[in-house]
């Protein structure tokens, strides 16, 4: 949404999802919103249905490139390290 769009708080608390932001997130009767407040701004995020699935591949950016055999085994060395501290 390039503007601000007004919604009106219900006497019961309630507000309506204006339709631009519906269509944008695909967001459908019944579907369940997360809530967050952060700095003063109220986010509303589409809930996913699952976590895992939602969570899968993020940041994969981080590790292209990157030989995640010898990071693990680096890692474990610096365990071992420290326990003998």
């Amino acid at each position: 949404m390039s503007e601000p769009v007004s919604v009106k708080v219900s006497s019961r608390y309630q507000i309506s999802v204006p339709s631009i932001a519906r269509e944008r997130l695909n967001i459908q009767s019944g579907d369940r919103l997360l809530v967050d407040v952060q700095d003063g701004l109220l986010i509303l995020l589409p809930q996913p249905e699952n976590y895992t699935a939602h969570l899968a591949g993020l940041h994969r950016e981080v590790w292209t490139g990157l030989d995640t055999t010898a990071y693990l085994q680096e890692e474990r060395d610096a365990w071992d390290g420290s326990a003998s501290d």
